[in-house]
């Protein structure tokens, strides 16, 4: 068992490239963080993420900044790590009850909160488009209406449909980036 004061001294030798100091830490939580991600992501990943938390630190070892504790440190990271994976995941449903193990939501409540925030997040975003644009991609993903409909009932060319659907879709995606993918499983036809 490893206290803080010895924890703090092992850090320190640690960023002096001791590996005795390596060795001791990743042994003492190796297997907690196994355990920790295997609740999210399955045992392989799990420990192909634990292994490549180590290696990162190993490899950044000298300019390890540490805020918290460093126990803290590990578990953020793996958590985060287990959430990029999950992102990176096609499959709709398995992604769906892993992010929700990780916001901590029951499975029962998630999707109908998890979708309403993201119908939210979409719409505000849709909503800072600039008004011709917005009017033309509304028209054409909600309404359903073609490009020379849209046209004729704003009294502009169907070029000019085109130009306004393909900047607000290109707006759009830069805003949503961080969310696009899952976006994008919610809804296909928006861009």
């Amino acid at each position: 068992m490893i206290d803080d004061f010895t924890e703090k001294l092992l850090l320190n030798k640690l960023t002096e490239s001791s590996e005795d100091a390596y060795e001791m830490l990743f042994h003492h939580y190796y297997k907690a963080l196994i355990a920790y991600c295997k609740q999210f992501v399955e045992k392989p990943d799990a420990e192909e993420i634990v292994q490549e938390l180590w290696l990162y630190i190993w490899k950044n070892r000298e300019d390890l900044n540490i805020q918290s504790t460093f126990k803290g440190y590990l578990f953020i990271s793996c958590k985060n790590r287990c959430l990029t994976l999950i992102r990176n995941q096609s499959s709709k449903a398995s992604s769906f009850y892993q992010l929700s193990l990780l916001a901590e939501f029951s499975q029962d409540s998630t999707d109908f909160y998890f979708e309403k925030e993201l119908e939210e997040i979409v719409k505000k975003s849709i909503d800072r488009l600039p008004e011709k644009f917005k009017e033309a991609f509304t028209l054409n993903r909600y309404e359903d209406l073609t490009y020379k409909e849209i046209a004729e009932k704003l009294g502009v060319s169907s070029k000019t449909v085109d130009y306004r659907i393909q900047m607000a879709l290109k707006l759009l995606r830069k805003d949503l980036k961080k969310y696009l993918k899952i976006v994008l499983m919610f809804y296909p036809n928006l861009m």
